[in-house]
């Protein structure tokens, strides 16, 4: 089976998983081998679970009566026990979260055998690029919180400086790998942060940059830390409320960007689509009080 083993992320706080940009999906569905004895227990355990379940549809029983009889004692022997060496049993597998989608049912062949060295003559059976888009749905990050100043409250119609620690958007990679009868394969799939983007939470509100898009700079940190003397400065990463949020709050979307590539057994490689993760954090507007003599 595919083993994932993912870089340590940085930064505490919680994490969530990258959003493809596009229409692009990691395959809802593939083709990973099993050794012999791995198959063979995979089956005999489903059949013992099967028939000896109380209440068990006699049609449910039968029918994995029937799947097991075709490895066991039909068209192949012992489930090509004696051939351990010599190929394996290359299986459909689907994603637990996605296994009442389409695309997760065109993976629709039962069990067959390959001999090592052989392809298998299916679609989506496991490449290192396949495994490195598997990867890609694993990959965790962090919750995008940035620091704003003003911190508590900002005011009405002032620039408000935000930025992002460079010690906590640093690369997060994940390795899946595949050792089984003869075939070893393994890809790294790995997400770069690139940006930062600034949703305000209404329409009456500018950012800074007015794309809204905070670019990282080159230490690996977005936008600039707020310092004293900075006051008539516009920030470069940053926002601007033309209005109270009242007795509420604004809820303020930052959503990174990651630039997302593997590389793989053989000297396989390339890029994967974009990926993005964010979240909302609550941002207090007061108006700026002046007093009349």
């Amino acid at each position: 089976m595919i083993r994932y083993t993912s870089s340590t992320p940085t930064g505490g706080g919680s994490r969530g998983n990258v959003t493809p940009t596009g229409n692009w999906t990691p395959p809802a569905c593939w083709y990973e081998p099993r050794s012999a004895e791995e198959f063979s227990k995979y089956v005999e355990n489903m059949y013992d679970e099967t028939v000896n379940t109380p209440g068990q549809h006699s049609y449910a029983k039968a029918s994995v009566g029937m799947f097991r009889d075709e490895y066991k004692d039909g068209k192949y022997q012992n489930y090509n026990l004696d051939k351990k060496d010599e190929g394996s049993w290359w299986v459909a597998v689907r994603d637990e979260d996605r296994w009442t989608e389409p695309e997760a049912q065109l993976c629709d062949r039962q069990p067959f055998w390959v001999e090592n060295g052989d392809a298998p003559p299916v679609e989506n059976a496991v490449t290192p690029q396949v495994l490195a888009e598997l990867a890609y749905n694993r990959i965790q990050l962090p919750t995008t919180e940035v620091t704003l100043a003003p911190e508590a409250a900002t005011k009405v119609n002032l620039p408000t400086w935000a930025w992002l620690d460079k010690a906590k958007f640093k690369e997060v990679s994940v390795t899946a790998a595949l050792d089984v009868g003869g075939l070893n394969i393994q890809a790294t799939t790995t997400a770069k942060p690139v940006s930062l983007k600034l949703q305000p939470g209404t329409e009456d509100a500018e950012t800074y940059p007015a794309s809204g898009e905070c670019v990282i700079n080159a230490d690996g940190s977005i936008g600039e830390p707020y310092a004293k003397g900075k006051a008539d400065q516009t920030p470069p990463c940053g926002l601007k409320y033309l209005r109270s949020s009242g007795n509420g709050t604004f809820k303020l979307q930052a959503t990174i960007t990651w630039d997302i590539a593997w590389t793989g057994t053989g000297g396989t490689g390339g890029d994967l689509p974009n990926g993005t993760f964010g979240n909302e954090q609550a941002v207090t507007v007061q108006e700026i009080q002046s007093v009349n003599r």
